[in-house]
Order: C-alpha cells, then sequence, then structure tokens
C-alpha cells in the first residue's frame, strides 16, 4: 500500500509541474489579438510655401548695377531691349541706363521670373515709353520713316535687296543702329513682291534733309 500512495503523489506532482511550465494548458479559449494598435494614417504631407522675392526698383540705374541687384535680390534671368525701338545690342552694359522695367519694381515674385529692362546710352533722354521695335513685314511696304535702319533691316525679309545710303553727307553707312530713315522706295502702302528696297538715312542726333 505505501508504494501505491508513492505513485500516485508522484504523478499528481509531475501534472502539476506540467501545469505550471504550459500556461495555455488550463485555458480552453484562443488568446484574442490585441486591438489597441493604431491604423496607419494616409494624411498628405504639407505642401512648402512657395518662394517668392521683391524685385526691387531699377529704374534710372546704370544697366550693368541693376543687374547686379537684380541678381543680389534671387533673380537670375534676366534681359535688356533698345528703349528707343532701334534694335541695338547692349554689348557694354555699363555704357547703358534703365529706362523701365518689367514687372515694376515692389512686386513680390517667383525667383525664376524673366526680368526685361529697357535701356538707353548714357548720353541719351529716356523716352516717355519704350519705342516699339518696327513690326516685321509681311506683302505690304510698312512706313518705315524716322525708325531705326538696322530695326527696319531686321523688319524685311532676310532676303530682300536692300540699298542704304547717307542722307546728308556721302558718309558710309557702317553701324545702321546709329542711323535713321529719312525716306523709303517704295513708299509706305506698296505691295513687296521681292523688288529691291532702298532708304536714305542721316544719324539719330542729325535731322532729315
Amino acid at each position: 500500500m505505501r508504494t501505491h500512495h508513492t505513485i500516485t503523489l508522484l504523478t499528481a506532482a509531475s501534472f502539476l509541474a506540467l501545469t505550471a511550465c504550459n500556461p495555455q494548458a488550463t485555458d480552453s479559449h484562443p488568446s484574442t489579438p490585441s486591438t489597441s494598435a493604431t491604423a496607419p494614417t494616409n494624411a498628405a504631407p504639407s505642401k512648402e510655401p512657395a518662394k517668392t522675392a521683391t524685385l526691387p526698383n531699377l529704374v534710372g540705374k546704370g544697366l550693368q548695377t541693376a543687374q547686379d541687384e537684380a541678381q543680389a535680390a534671387g533673380f537670375h534671368t534676366l534681359k535688356s531691349h533698345d528703349a528707343l525701338g532701334r534694335d541695338r545690342l547692349q554689348a557694354l552694359d555699363r555704357n547703358w541706363k534703365v529706362c523701365s522695367q518689367t514687372p515694376a519694381g515692389g512686386s513680390s515674385l517667383d525667383p525664376a521670373t524673366a526680368i526685361d529692362f529697357g535701356a538707353v546710352k548714357l548720353e541719351e533722354a529716356c523716352p516717355a515709353t519704350d519705342a516699339p521695335a518696327p513690326k516685321p513685314a509681311s506683302d505690304i511696304m510698312p512706313n518705315f520713316v524716322g525708325q531705326g535702319m538696322k530695326a527696319v533691316r531686321s523688319a524685311l525679309p532676310s532676303n530682300a535687296s536692300i540699298t542704304v545710303k547717307d542722307a546728308v553727307q556721302s558718309r558710309m553707312v557702317l553701324q545702321e543702329s546709329n542711323w535713321k530713315v529719312c525716306s523709303q522706295n517704295p513708299a509706305a502702302g506698296t505691295a513687296l513682291a521681292g523688288q529691291p528696297v532702298s532708304f536714305t538715312v542721316a544719324k539719330t542726333d542729325e535731322t532729315c534733309p
């Protein structure tokens, strides 16, 4: 009888030990996954505000200075044009001054905005408004009298036969941007059909005869 009791006690002790090592042995229900985790959000990232810069008022300054100050303000897309409509190139910016700017000074702009300066040479007076360059000629001869000869040549077809003579003296017309048209042939309104075109010119500061 003592042996029987000893075996029974050992069996019960073994059962208790297994139960302690495996807690799920006494749990008839499987564990339920936790629902406390936060669901991921799909919120769109916030957009950065567009960058802007203030364009200074550069009218009246030398063209080179105006360009330097525009770049210092963050604007690097710069161009310029002849405010007198003569189609002259601003080859040496220090010899030109700013008469107008587009956009106007004080504007808050995207730094990528192109800035255009209307300019004249230092010794010239700014016009009240920029003089437009001549419009390209089509099949009718425009009125070019008073226009800069260089701009007039640019307005005519590239294959046009053009003669230019000094109306004041017998000077050679070497730099057409310094000359203006005094007379033209054919007259304004004449049909252009490939015929030669001729002009008499004077220096821009001279009076046409």
